[in-house]
């Protein structure tokens, strides 16, 4: 199968081919006929930079060989037909004409018509070409390796293909960003950016503002071990994740505030620090200093920014964290300067010692600690992961820590090469074995990963 779109003539990679061959099939039964082309974006695993993206602030992720797959034929009809080739996901069809978003109903291909939209909209809101449409995928779904974005990704790429329009990574990537905030997810841009802008190999540092990638060469002697909790998350369907925007936001204003700076336009913890031109650790000090450790309520918000109640709601809230009364500023904004630190150090210790001897223990340490500061500071755990962690690091982990958003999904850890196979029987028998729910979904649940490529489109032969 021949490559296109992306400036790309990559053939699809081996893994990718046994799962086209059978989507094929799925397609041909599906609709009676062959595909044209098919999408595929991959899911990622943050290596840390944890919920600091909306922030602003740099990450470190990695593609993974699991991806979201998608089988298209184009057509004259202005109708978009979609289905999934799990038989658990409902089938839909909608009119390029007037797609619509529930965000109140996050289905599966609402994610898809995100990346739908967002390209008909960055190509002047004009009807789009006709689809028909199987999507499959490797990716455990709500498992904090960005499934849905993922799916967003793949949409949006096979929707520039299908009109026979052509962009770049980085625009295809922004786009997807801005995109996925139809169904009410207000993310940072991490998950889109590493899909688009994965290589083979190598993990990312993903930096905002201007969106821009950089090689991280991973150390000598160590893999990374994905491992799911199997107690499943929806960023959309639950408000935790917007919460946590929301507080970062607030926080933003009354740090700005507090140190005579235009609150009312930042918007972002990383927008304080440049604006002061303070360091990380200044911002840890200022954080301490203005904020108190006791949860702000609405009024004392309002009161400290001189806004009224009808000001928090339209200009500061979502529209799912409305009923929130009380926000724990001084943890939020302590956990992302400390995350941001974090990532910086990672990947400094990745780009002077690859092959120290200490490296690997450096960063498993770094690791550890982005984990207490999610668990304790920003609250984004479960009791699962944080027992799924604590069996990781008994079990000969260097490092281990959640990863994606919380509340359930994966955690990664940093694992000696030495040490895999007994870490994984280890891992099995302490976490998945005992537990009939867990020990069904081990075989997809637990794996090495290693860094894999980007989006990338794919002719029939």
């Amino acid at each position: 199968m021949q490559s296109s779109n992306l400036d790309s003539s990559e053939l699809a990679p081996p893994y990718a081919s046994v799962l086209l061959q059978s989507l094929k099939e799925a397609f041909e039964k599906k609709y009676g006929e062959s595909p044209l082309f098919y999408a595929r974006a991959p899911g990622r695993v943050n290596l840390i930079g944890e919920h600091i993206d909306y922030c602003g602030y740099a990450v470190l992720p990695m593609a993974i060989e699991q991806s979201i797959l998608a089988a298209v034929t184009v057509n004259d009809a202005k109708t978009i037909h979609l289905a999934n080739a799990n038989p658990i996901y409902k089938d839909f069809t909608v009119s390029s004409e007037d797609i619509k978003i529930d965000r109140n109903n996050p289905q599966w291909y609402y994610y898809f018509l995100c990346g739908v939209k967002g390209i008909q909209e960055h190509l002047g809101g004009d009807p789009l070409s006709g689809i028909k449409c199987v999507v499959d995928g490797s990716i455990p779904a709500s498992s904090g390796l960005s499934s849905s974005s993922a799916l967003v990704c793949c949409a949006a790429l096979l929707t520039m293909e299908a009109n026979h329009k052509s962009l770049n990574k980085v625009a295809l990537a922004e786009i997807s960003t801005k995109c996925e905030r139809y169904i009410g997810t207000e993310g940072g841009g991490m998950d889109q950016s590493i899909s688009f802008l994965a290589e083979e190999g190598t993990a990312k540092l993903i930096e905002f503002h201007p969106l821009r990638a950089s090689d991280v060469r991973l150390p000598d002697g160590a893999v990374f071990v994905i491992s799911n909790c199997c107690v499943e998350m929806n960023k959309a369907a639950t408000s935790h994740f917007n919460i946590r925007v929301v507080e970062c936001r607030i926080a933003t204003k009354m740090l700005a505030k507090a140190r005579g700076l235009d609150w009312a336009r930042l918007l972002k913890l990383s927008e304080v620090q440049a604006s002061l031109g303070a360091s990380l650790e200044e911002m840890l000090r200022l954080v301490a200093e203005v904020l108190h450790p006791e949860p702000y309520s609405r009024e004392e918000v309002c009161r400290v920014l001189g806004i009224t109640a009808e000001q928090l709601s339209t200009d500061l809230l979502s529209p799912n964290t409305q009923h929130v009364t009380q926000f724990k500023l001084y943890q939020r904004a302590r956990h992302v300067y400390g995350e941001a630190a974090r990532v910086l150090r990672f990947k400094s210790v990745c780009d002077e010692a690859p092959s120290a001897g200490n490296a690997v223990q450096r960063l498993g340490d770094l690791m550890k600690q982005s984990h207490a500061s999610c668990r304790d500071l920003y609250e984004c755990s479960c009791p699962e992961l944080d027992r799924l962690v604590e069996i990781c690091l008994q079990s000969g982990a260097v490092g281990s820590r959640l990863t994606g958003a919380g509340w359930g999904g994966c955690a990664v850890s940093m694992v000696p090469t030495d040490r895999v196979e007994a870490f994984l029987t280890s891992v099995r028998e302490l976490y998945y074995t005992p537990d009939p729910h867990r020990a069904a979904l081990e075989k997809q649940s637990l794996f090495v990963s290693k860094p894999g490529g980007g989006a990338a489109i794919y002719l029939e032969e």
